[in-house]
């Protein structure tokens, strides 16, 4: 049903119906010119054809004219279909050109009888001439009939029969309504061939016009070199959905660009209330001893000069620590929410890892740990070598801190292994000692948070290190992680390989 009602709006059916609307009209002004028309025009110009004979006889025989007047009239009688008969003042043939018209006296009576009586209907009457049209009732023919008297005192008669005037009519409507069938037909063919050509250019542009407005503008019009209004159309919505793509483009960059902003800005707040919570957290105790060992100074607890100078280191010390403290929060804050960034190359981390050892050695030796080395002497990796020395100091701080003797034995390990397949090295940091707990493993990632609560400000370190790493490990989107091993604990890291 919905198919049939699409039909019968598309533009195919309504063409076709416009275009059958106006046959039917056509052959319909026609059959009524055919009918009210043609039989009184014809009428008409055969009754100035029937004046136009009259006229011509009697000039005739008033000596106007000097012609073969039975020629001429023989030749009239043929073309027009006349029966013309002329009779003298004696009642005598002079002419006819029909045996049987007024063949005998009676029916000539008869004839002559109808002519002056009050029958038929009067076309036209004159003084000297009148025409009718009668029916005769003998044989059902109807006639027009001019009878009139010559200046010379002749009797003119002509009839023409129009019965066959009134077949034609018939059969010309008739002719018309066949016609009008096989327009109709052919109209169909002619409809079809103009609504295909016209048609699906329309139906092409209308689906692009759906899809453009479904913001689709992959389809496009198929232009061709015939320069019209549709074709000319399809260019405008070509040009048209090219532009509006453009511009929709151009609407989609800049809201997501509006939106990192927003997210931007959203982070900032973020940081900045997160720096601002940290700061205030651990800033408390270092304020709170530079407040206690200044006002010490400032009151004279300890009057000697060493006990003074004890008060101002501490109070330095403090200070220190607080603008390291702050320095790596920034740092740390910078690296979480994206802010910096990094200069990648190809390194050595094998060297790497060496040259932070020997940072340590001397802290080594004091803690008597020895160092175990599981690795080739050159691993190129590629990233930044700034932030990876950081994440591998971190690592063997965090190793040296804890290292413990567990079985006779005391040692860091340090491990490389390269998985060619991925394109990645795994460093591993091994220590001795006590195991993490289960609970713990995912919260030593966080800002501030020390498995041993007992570790003293001195050796305690400020608590962010390993949020360093899990910041730095976040960035390169590589794998990270501690492990729990049966003598001790291993952390490790993920690094691409430089091509």
């Amino acid at each position: 049903m919905k198919k049939f009602k699409k039909a019968i709006h598309s533009v195919r059916v309504k063409l076709f119906m416009t275009l059958s609307l106006v046959i039917l009209l056509i052959i319909l002004f026609l059959i009524l010119v055919n009918n009210f028309v043609f039989g009184q025009f014809y009428i008409f110009s055969k009754t100035r054809a029937l004046k136009s004979v009259y006229e011509v006889v009697n000039d005739y025989y008033k000596g106007e004219q000097v012609i073969n007047l039975e020629v001429q009239l023989e030749k009239i009688a043929i073309n027009n279909n006349f029966d013309i008969l002329i009779k003298n003042n004696q009642n005598v043939n002079v002419y006819t050109s029909n045996k049987d018209f007024f063949s005998t006296l009676g029916q000539m009576k008869e004839m002559t009888s109808r002519f002056n009586s009050n029958m038929g209907e009067i076309l036209e009457k004159e003084e000297h001439f009148n025409i009718k049209k009668i029916k005769d009732t003998q044989n059902g023919i109807t006639y027009i009939l001019l009878s009139a008297t010559l200046d010379n005192g002749y009797l003119l008669y002509i009839r023409i029969p129009i019965t066959s005037i009134q077949e034609s009519v018939k059969i010309s409507n008739n002719f018309l309504y066949l016609m009008a069938g096989f327009a109709i037909l052919i109209a169909a063919v002619i409809v079809s061939y103009v609504s295909r050509k016209f048609g699906d250019p329309i139906t092409q542009l209308n689906d692009i016009a759906k899809k453009m407005s479904n913001l689709d503008f992959s389809q496009k019009y198929r232009v061709s070199d015939v320069d019209d209004e549709i074709n000319n159309l399809g260019k405008s919505i070509n040009s048209m959905s090219d532009k509006l793509e453009k511009t929709i483009k151009q609407l989609r960059n800049t809201n997501i660009e509006l939106e990192k902003d927003i997210e931007e800005k959203s982070q900032i707040d973020e940081m900045r209330k997160s720096f601002i919570s940290d700061v205030s957290h651990e800033l408390k105790t270092p304020i709170a001893l530079i407040q206690g060992y200044s006002e010490g100074l400032l009151e004279n607890v300890n009057s000697d000069e060493e006990s003074r100078k004890f008060y101002a280191e501490v109070i330095l010390d403090e200070t220190n620590k607080m603008d390291r403290l702050v320095k790596q929060l920034l740092e740390l804050m910078k690296l979480e929410y994206g802010k910096r960034e990094f200069e990648d190359k190809s390194f050595n981390i094998v060297e790497l890892e060496k040259e932070v050892m020997r940072k340590s050695q001397v802290i080594l030796e004091e803690k008597q740990v020895e160092v175990l080395w599981e690795t080739s002497n050159e691993i190129n990796v590629f990233a930044d070598d700034f932030y990876i020395e950081q994440v591998i100091s971190n690592y063997i701080t965090n190793a040296m801190k804890h290292v413990k003797e567990v079985e006779g034995e005391k040692y860091i390990k340090i491990e490389n292994i390269v998985d060619v397949e991925k394109n990645k090295v795994r460093v591993k940091v091994f220590n001795t000692g006590d195991k993490i707990a289960e609970e713990n493993i995912a919260r030593i990632w966080n800002r501030f948070y020390k498995v041993d609560e007992s570790r003293n400000r001195e050796n305690g370190g400020t608590g962010i290190g390993l949020s360093f790493v899990k910041a730095i490990m976040n960035n390169y989107g590589n794998m990270y992680g501690v492990i729990n091993q049966e003598n001790g604990v291993e952390f490790y890291l993920e690094l691409d390989l430089s091509i």
